[in-house]
């Protein structure tokens, strides 16, 4: 069997990258891996995915096609740009297949609707319809979010 010079560079990288993570090294900076290596060359499931904690998730329940839920995309763009490094922002258009399940998973009766989540993954409060942003703020401010 013949192995092509692709195949043995994914391997070799993939090896490289998980003794890395196992040593506990710095993939950016301690690394071995070439700088002029292509990260498509490396397998996706090799790069270790670090995820930043939120004070809160929000999530919106909607529909690209709803007159309410569009006039939620000013709003949801405004909070990202305001509060972005503390809230995580989630949209899920409930009409689509991809967004169903969100419908079904958060037992959503209207939309729009907004889901609000703490740190530890908890809803904490919710809200079904238009929601203006000064009213949303006020739901930010009780986990003690303020403006980036």
């Amino acid at each position: 069997m013949r192995i092509t010079k692709r195949f043995e560079m994914k391997v070799i990288l993939h090896v490289q990258v998980f003794l890395m993570i196992l040593a506990g090294t710095d993939c950016g900076h301690n690394s071995n891996l070439d700088v002029n290596t292509n990260i498509n060359q490396v397998p996706s499931e090799s790069i270790p995915i670090i995820e930043k904690k939120y004070k809160v998730t929000f999530i919106e329940l909607g529909s690209v096609r709803c007159i309410p839920c569009k006039q939620m995309q000013s709003v949801i763009k405004s909070i990202e740009a305001k509060y972005g490094k503390e809230v995580k922002i989630d949209f899920y258009d409930v009409w689509t297949d991809a967004g169903k399940p969100y419908g079904i998973k958060y037992g959503i009766e209207a939309i729009p609707t907004q889901v609000f989540l703490d740190e530890t993954g908890k809803e904490y409060y919710r809200h079904e319809g238009f929601f203006p942003e000064e009213e949303l703020v006020k739901v930010l401010q009780q986990k003690g979010i303020k403006p980036i």
